[in-house]
């Protein structure tokens, strides 16, 4: 079964299981609020592009839809992170990859190599902050939390791969820590579809919105206000 026909019998069956979550109270909306950052999780070479370990699927399309939040949001100034995951020393008994490496390639993202830049399709500008992290989580080990509240941020908007680990981790972790977190539903992605489509669905269902593109562009085009200095 390809892709395609994988997320649409899926969809059918996330749809039906919609209700029951509702029934039980999950599946709120939380809403986006007025101070909002961008968040573009590993679109780095070794996700974005053919060839490694970690690529996903659909990646043009995903950076295309991830442009699509990008230009607003840099019309109005809005806090814009991205993140690689990167390490220095990839062997030998003292690596820095931890625990990770022994379960996943970690040993292919190698710091300062090709594979961990950030896709030059979505060129990062001077103003726009890179975080190197080590584990999935965009806030595990970074200054990532610091940088939002010395931004006065309320709202993370999430991009970026894969669903079932960076991007999810980041979710769970952003409303731990107060922010509401936005994911805009094609701009996401990982390996295979059906991980895609089972984490955005069980992420709406408890860490955050899931929202069409189409929306969230709407949203930051909307903002009130000066841009930001």
């Amino acid at each position: 079964m390809d892709d395609d026909k994988i997320k649409a019998a899926l969809e059918v069956v996330f749809g039906a299981n919609s209700d029951l979550y509702q029934n039980r109270g999950f599946q709120r909306r939380i809403g986006y609020g007025t101070r909002p950052a961008i968040i573009n999780i590993d679109l780095a070479n070794a996700w974005t592009r053919p060839g490694h370990a970690f690529t996903c699927v659909n990646c043009d399309e995903i950076i295309e839809a991830t442009n699509r939040v990008l230009a607003p949001a840099r019309a109005l100034k809005i806090p814009i992170i991205f993140t690689t995951t990167a390490y220095a020393v990839t062997e030998g008994p003292n690596s820095d990859m931890g625990m990770w490496g022994k379960k996943i390639p970690t040993e292919t993202l190698v710091e300062g190599s090709e594979a961990v830049e950030i896709d030059s399709r979505l060129a990062p500008r001077a103003d726009e902050h890179i975080i190197v992290k080590k584990r999935a989580s965009a806030f595990h080990g970074t200054m990532l939390a610091g940088l939002l509240r010395a931004c006065d941020v309320d709202t993370v908007i999430l991009t970026g791969t894969t669903a079932s680990a960076c991007v999810r981790n980041t979710a769970e972790d952003a409303i731990a820590e107060g922010f509401r977190p936005i994911i805009p539903r094609e701009t996401i992605g990982d390996r295979i579809a059906g991980a895609v489509e089972w984490n955005l669905f069980d992420i709406d269902a408890k860490f955050g919105d899931v929202e069409p593109v189409e929306n969230v562009v709407k949203y930051l085009e909307g903002l009130n206000g000066a841009p930001r200095a």
